[in-house]
């Protein structure tokens, strides 16, 4: 029986906390094509004003979907995901960031389920509305 077949409002699917550091973000620029300075110099972070080097918006979202992706077993089932972006996640030249993850069923119906990402970073949620919707049948 699939995993998808007995979903209950409030199971955790899954969770993950995931580890960015300047690199990544150098990494996800060249794949991206996003090489927004914001995202690896301190100085221009610093110049218009952020606390810091920021995290790629796109890369975050990424991050946060692609925690489901072994419990879903096939992306395929994805039907909408959307998030709304309230804090930047800020990465340390020296410590990184960690951006923790955690995948709750929020809602289920005859042919899909909603799939609610709680995603934070140093406590603070940093992606709000990030919900999944995917099919499940």
């Amino acid at each position: 029986m699939s995993a998808l077949a007995n979903l209950t409002v409030g199971d955790v699917v899954a969770e993950r906390t995931v580890h960015l550091t300047r690199e990544s973000l150098v990494r996800y620029a060249g794949a991206s094509g996003d090489f927004n300075p914001i995202h690896y110099r301190d100085d221009v972070a610093s110049a218009v004003g952020l606390p810091g080097v920021l995290a790629h918006g796109m890369l975050t979202m990424g991050l946060a979907v692609g925690t489901i992706e072994s419990w879903l077993g096939d992306t395929g089932r994805i039907l909408e995901y959307g998030v709304r972006f309230t804090k930047p996640v800020v990465v340390d030249p020296e410590t990184g960031a960690d951006v923790t993850v955690v995948a709750k069923v929020g809602a289920v119906d005859e042919e899909s389920a909603r799939i609610d990402l709680t995603v934070s970073f140093e406590g603070v949620t940093v992606l709000v509305k990030a919900q999944v919707r995917v099919r499940t049948v």
